[in-house]
């Protein structure tokens, strides 16, 4: 069975569901496509059995000598394994393990980890990007707590240093509730504690060449705030921009060169300010949040696609297979991404928002249960030409009664 194909271990291919796509990509560039997971085969989508030379299923990706065993059968099967990736945050660790283990050169290794991983380590890094960061503190005790918000003021961010996306995030904002933090708190997890930034959240992704030039770049914005839309079950909204700012692209490529970022698909996330704010800049600057080495989560590829006119699981993998691709944009748009949620009474049902914004939709679909905590449990996705129709839009589907 050994050849010349270049051997891609896919981790969790059926995890986002939409990720087949980018196995699809990987096979019609001849790659050998072999995928791990612990999802039964017979309950894969045809596109992603399509899509694969073989899957080897495991009883729990989370148990590590089950899945190397499932790499070490593809080694020998197929020879020398030349990619390893998930494409997803959870898995990064493995990811790198794996590589280490099977001394497979591309991507992270376990070196590599801290300053990708760690909130606390990513600021040195953003610092010497010359991008300002806030102020933190590693979380030890009360007094060192008070001594920082002290310092900083109310209110003030909690949350795991090596954290996935928003979970476990919370806003401080007096000794009480600083008191339920601590009365609550993950046993043997180090958190972080960071000053409160008055912003929005913008986004650089981009999908990055072994020389570290972007070969493909966007961004998104979120009005709203990810951890205010966990914890407190709100609606989701973000949107991807029509065109990318120059300050957000200067940011972007300047974090690349830092962090020594090269072949992957990155999602990078920014505050920009809504106020003034002391040390960290004026109304409107770019200012670090985290670094994320993964595409932007659960449908955003497709909506890259929505809004620039190309296809980035193409282009990623063209990355992969060729370092290059010449696969161009088409028409840009605002692509809007709605997740309501079904505890909430809105005015306007599903038909009624189908037939006043059907012609703009572009997926309409239930959101998996993983990824409804963030994300909401029905997602509208749509693309407008203008900002102001876009907010319509939002203003629109979220009203309730």
């Amino acid at each position: 069975m050994r050849n010349s194909m270049k051997n891609f271990i896919f981790i969790s291919p059926n995890f986002p569901t939409n990720y087949w796509k980018f196995c699809r990509e990987l096979k019609n560039n001849g790659l050998n496509v072999l995928g791990i997971g612990d999802q039964p085969y017979d309950e894969l989508l045809p596109e992603l059995k399509e899509s694969l030379t073989e899957y080897f299923k495991v009883g729990s990706m989370e148990n590590y000598d089950e899945v190397y065993r499932a790499v070490a059968f593809f080694t020998w099967k197929y020879g020398r394994i030349d990619w390893l990736e998930s494409n997803n945050e959870y898995w990064l660790e493995r990811d790198a393990a794996l590589r280490t283990d099977f001394n497979i050169a591309s991507g992270f290794h376990n070196e590599d980890i801290p300053r990708i991983k760690y909130k606390s380590k990513m600021k040195e890094f953003y610092i010497k990007a010359g991008i300002p960061v806030a102020r933190y503190y590693l979380v030890e005790d009360w007094d060192g707590c008070m001594n920082f918000i002290n310092e900083v003021g109310y209110p003030v961010i909690t949350k795991p240093d090596n954290g996935v996306g928003a979970s476990d995030t919370h806003k401080i904002s007096s000794e009480e509730d600083l008191a339920h933090f601590f009365a609550t708190k993950i046993p043997n997890t180090q958190y972080i504690m960071e000053e409160f930034i008055h912003a929005e959240v913008n986004s650089y992704d981009a999908i990055i060449d072994s020389n570290g030039v972007p070969m493909f770049e966007t961004g998104n914005v979120t009005p709203l705030s990810i951890m205010d839309v966990v914890n407190n079950a709100d609606d989701s909204l973000f949107y991807i921009v029509k065109d990318l700012p120059d300050d957000v692209r200067r940011a972007g490529r300047a974090t690349i060169e830092s962090f020594g970022v090269k072949s992957r698909f990155v999602h990078f996330e920014f505050f920009r300010l809504t106020q003034d704010q002391e040390g960290m800049g004026k109304k409107g600057d770019v200012v670090a949040l985290e670094v994320n080495m993964r595409p932007c989560g659960g449908f955003s590829p497709d909506m890259i696609n929505f809004a620039n006119s190309t296809d980035v699981y193409k282009i990623w993998a063209d990355m992969i297979a060729f370092d290059h691709s010449t696969l161009t944009d088409g028409q840009h748009y605002f692509c809007g991404f709605a997740g309501l949620r079904d505890s909430k009474n809105y005015v306007m049902s599903k038909d009624d928002i189908m037939a006043k914004y059907g012609s703009h939709m572009k997926m309409v679909d239930r959101i998996p249960d993983a990824l409804s905590g963030a994300m909401g449990n029905q997602m509208y996705m749509a693309n407008f030409d203008t900002v102001e129709e876009l907010n319509a839009f939002y203003a629109d589907i979220i009203r309730c009664w």
